[in-house]
């Protein structure tokens, strides 16, 4: 369906360096992480890669390939109309080949981020890093695409694929599961939170709608760090947000992609009195490559990294296993 959509909507998704890509995990939580879009204009798919090391994003996708993709961040894209898109779709992993995926992951990110060279670990840190080639595909076919030209959630969307009411309403006649309530119980902190309405003004909240697609949009927050809860400052027009659990993903990167920081707070969203508001279960931080000199920055995730070197090797001995 992208060939039909506006010119603006296919430029986004060809220029944008991250997007917010949003699976369903087994429990029915929404896990939302920035990823680099890849799409040729008029394609059938928008793809995306995740690495070997850390396989979870392909995983539930293959259990559950309801996922959405949100493009919110113009950040390097030189798009500057605030143009914001939501992508409901199927995703479909492709891991047969992880050699080609290699080839075509260097040949694509070297388009895409070609200042990705200059931020590469220093040679004696090299080894400790090779996991982070092995790529993972997945495409996404657009079943439904939702667009806020200038980016203001509070107005209704443009939608292509479907109609407002339908979503509204949960339109699927067979939903996939039922909507996971919200959970309760203790409330962690994590001080990195703080940064939540301070650095970050804004966050991108991910729910699972009534037909069990997940959905997205990029909402301004804050903190009420008294009550340990975070307040979302608009609720998106047009999009059902419903009680259960929700993600609330943080990133930021520069316009050449030399450095990212990201990090997630998964919870239960709930509407209280004063408003929608999120109360944290837990804080998970993603992959980042701070804003430090490049030796810092690898040295300080470093630790991370050893975990996902294990786990592409564990994944490749059981590739290697079954076939």
């Amino acid at each position: 369906m992208t060939a039909t959509l506006p010119e603006e909507v296919r430029e986004a998704f060809q220029r944008f360096i991250t997007c917010e890509y949003t699976t369903i995990g087994a429990r029915q939580q929404p896990i939302a992480w920035p990823v680099t879009p890849y799409y040729v204009d008029g394609g059938a798919t928008i793809d995306t890669t995740t690495g070997l090391g850390y396989p979870k994003k392909a995983r539930d996708a293959r259990r559950n390939p309801r996922v959405a993709m949100l493009f919110s961040d113009p950040t390097g894209s030189g798009i500057e109309s605030g143009i914001q898109g939501l992508v409901q779709g199927t995703a479909e992993v492709d891991d047969r080949d992880l050699e080609a995926n290699r080839r075509r992951y260097e040949r694509e990110s070297a388009v895409k981020l070609p200042h990705g060279r200059s931020v590469k670990a220093p040679p004696i840190l090299r080894g400790m890093f090779g996991w982070y080639g092995e790529r993972i595909y997945i495409k996404v076919r657009p079943e439904r695409v939702f667009v806020w030209p200038d980016g203001d959630v509070r107005q209704q969307p443009e939608c292509h694929g479907t109609h407002i009411e339908e979503v509204r309403s949960g339109h699927s006649e067979e939903p996939l599961e039922p909507h996971e309530p919200p959970a309760g119980g203790v409330v962690p902190w994590d001080e990195r939170m703080e940064e939540l309405g301070r650095r970050y003004r804004t966050a991108v909240l991910a729910w699972v709608a009534p037909d069990g697609f997940p959905l997205a949009a990029r909402v301004p927050v804050s903190l009420d760090a008294g009550l340990r809860r975070i307040l979302i400052d608009a609720e998106p027009a047009g999009l059902p947000l419903a009680e259960g659990l929700a993600c609330l993903t943080a990133h930021g990167h520069d316009a050449e992609f030399k450095w990212r920081e990201n990090f997630q707070v998964r919870g239960d969203l709930v509407r209280a009195p004063d408003g929608w508001v999120l109360v944290p279960h837990k804080l998970v931080g993603g992959l980042e490559l701070p804003n430090q000199s490049i030796l810092h920055r690898y040295r300080d995730t470093m630790r991370r990294s050893i975990g996902f070197q294990r786990t592409a090797r564990r994944e490749l001995r059981r590739r290697k296993a079954s076939s």
